[in-house]
């Protein structure tokens, strides 16, 4: 991926569109016609890094969020670990709670109808672990398979300037690229975006935590605004499903 002298129109064109570029031609495009059923009951993964637990808290409240719309359903799912055990020792991580499996394959992407997906920052940039999750899904970058479907990000760090916003902002290259639609949260929470009383971590972008030194555990109103995003998600997926 990427190793040419730049992006090339693919030879492959859909029917009264638009030619869809790529840096390589895919080998299928059919599931960007595909209609939707809206009779099955939509799947909403929820993928997410968590080192210290600080991202798997927002992300199981944000399950509570999205589990309460009729006719969605979250799973929880954690990308693999790259850093071995020894390491993970020194940098005293608590050890990872079983109940949410590892995502078996970047495949299984393509059962899910949309994603959430949640990690912790570094430098401003998603973590390393996630990256490289995104990157093993070259296979489904070359076919368009997650092309129209909608994902949203949610993430933690360590101080107010941090990242909160350019965490995920700069996480939406591999949505673009994958053809995917990015659906922030805006200000739909309401008065509790705009509150000032109080340390509260997330955006417009999504929900966030601040860790500080990782002692801080998520306040209500930032794990209230996780459960909101899971709820407005399952009801973006649900009108898209509608069609």
């Amino acid at each position: 991926m990427g190793k040419g002298g730049g992006c090339v129109p693919s030879k492959k064109k859909l029917p009264n569109a638009t030619t869809i570029v790529h840096e390589s031609p895919p080998k299928s495009i059919s599931n960007i016609t595909a209609p939707p059923d809206p009779n099955k009951n939509l799947k909403l993964f929820i993928v997410f890094y968590s080192m210290y637990g600080h991202v798997e808290g927002l992300a199981r409240r944000m399950k509570m969020g999205v589990d309460a719309v009729d006719g969605v359903e979250a799973v929880l799912f954690r990308v693999p670990e790259t850093l071995p055990d020894d390491a993970l020792a020194q940098m005293r991580a608590p050890p990872k709670d079983d109940s949410i499996p590892v995502i078996r394959s970047p495949a299984d992407l393509e059962l899910a109808d949309g994603f959430l997906f949640g990690f912790p920052t570094r430098y401003g940039c998603m973590a390393a672990q996630m990256k490289a999750f995104f990157d093993s899904t070259g296979q489904l970058w070359k076919e368009q398979k997650l092309s129209g479907k909608p994902a949203g990000f949610f993430v933690s760090t360590g101080t107010q300037g941090g990242g909160q916003e350019t965490t995920a902002w700069t996480a939406i290259t591999q949505l673009a690229h994958h053809g995917m639609l990015f659906v922030p949260i805006g200000y739909t929470f309401g008065a509790g975006m705009f509150k000032m009383d109080s340390i509260r971590g997330g955006s417009p972008y999504g929900a966030g935590v601040f860790a500080g030194d990782g002692t801080r555990e998520a306040s209500e109103m930032e794990l209230a605004l996780a459960e909101h995003q899971g709820k407005y998600m399952a009801a973006v997926i649900k009108k898209l499903a509608q069609g």
